[in-house]
């Protein structure tokens, strides 16, 4: 045999390695390409996945998302579980040093919202009422306008999920507020889950991921949480949600980031009824501030 043609059949076989190296590739997908996002069930529900497919679409880049909490998203971040998270609560080193170990990205703007089954009568409570439900004054529906039956209040399992937090915060301005109800549930996507199926449920959580359940949303004090009202700061209960990244970030983390705070990453919020961060960044100069004295 000539050594050409050994140099060919040697060529023939490196190249039938690469390929088979690429379909393997294909198959079992490139771990370079995947980023993993844990945290927020309200921004996971709101945008996060059409975000998600956009920009997979746009680069290859697959995004992995796992819901948990904001407590997980930021300390998941902060420990290099995931490549980054989402929350709607601000950092509380307080409670964990090492919440200080992230960045957090402004991204959208949501709203803490009352919601009740879609049959409910009920369509709106006062900041007072709302009070005193969660204090466990207020027990039966017929005390809010509604049927004489007993309310079911869902809550939030800890003091410091993002919800529970800015309830806390917001309503009470005490983070250790105890809520007095037997309906407590481990995330926010079972407590919408049920008050989507229970009659006499009623709960709070946030407009962003609200509008895409079938739950009635209760007016406040008389003012709708309308995308518009966010938007202007009329609707008084509202918060920033962010995208969680680590002190120094990877350059793929950083292009997504970047993405979502764009042009194109502000139409798809605003598709899904979310507001952009940038569409109302003087809201922050209005918004309660809130995070001290946490045990």
């Amino acid at each position: 045999m000539t050594q050409g043609a050994l140099s060919a059949k040697a060529a023939l076989a490196v190249g039938l390695i690469i390929t088979q190296l690429f379909v393997a590739r294909v198959a079992f997908g490139d771990s370079h390409k995947v980023l993993h996002w844990a945290g927020c069930g309200i921004t996971k529900k709101a945008f996060m996945a059409e975000l998600a497919a956009a920009y997979e679409k746009k680069t290859g880049i697959h995004i992995d998302l796992k819901g948990g909490g904001a407590t997980a998203g930021i300390r998941e971040t902060a420990d290099g579980t995931v490549d980054m998270g989402g929350t709607c609560r601000m950092t509380l080193p307080e409670t964990d040093s090492h919440e200080l170990e992230v960045e957090l990205n402004p991204v959208a703007w949501d709203a803490l919202v009352v919601i009740a089954h879609k049959g409910n009568p009920v369509s709106n409570i006062t900041s007072d009422q709302i009070r005193a439900l969660y204090r466990g004054k207020i027990t039966n529906w017929k005390q809010l306008g509604g049927a004489d039956k007993p309310i079911h209040l869902y809550v939030r399992k800890g003091r410091i999920s993002g919800v529970g937090y800015a309830i806390r915060q917001y309503l009470f301005k005490d983070s250790q507020t105890d809520f007095v109800t037997q309906y407590v549930e481990p995330s926010t996507g079972p407590l919408e889950k049920a008050v989507e199926t229970d009659p006499l449920a009623v709960g709070m959580t946030g407009v962003s991921s609200a509008r895409k359940r079938n739950v009635k949303m209760l007016a406040i004090d008389g003012r709708e949480p309308t995308y518009d009202n966010v938007k202007n700061g009329s609707y008084g209960l509202y918060r920033p949600l962010y995208l969680v990244s680590s002190a120094s970030p990877s350059p793929e983390v950083k292009a997504f980031i970047r993405f979502a705070q764009s042009e194109e990453g502000r139409a798809i919020l605003r598709k899904n009824g979310t507001v952009p961060y940038l569409d109302a960044a003087n809201l922050m100069k209005k918004m309660v501030i809130y995070g001290f004295g946490v045990r």
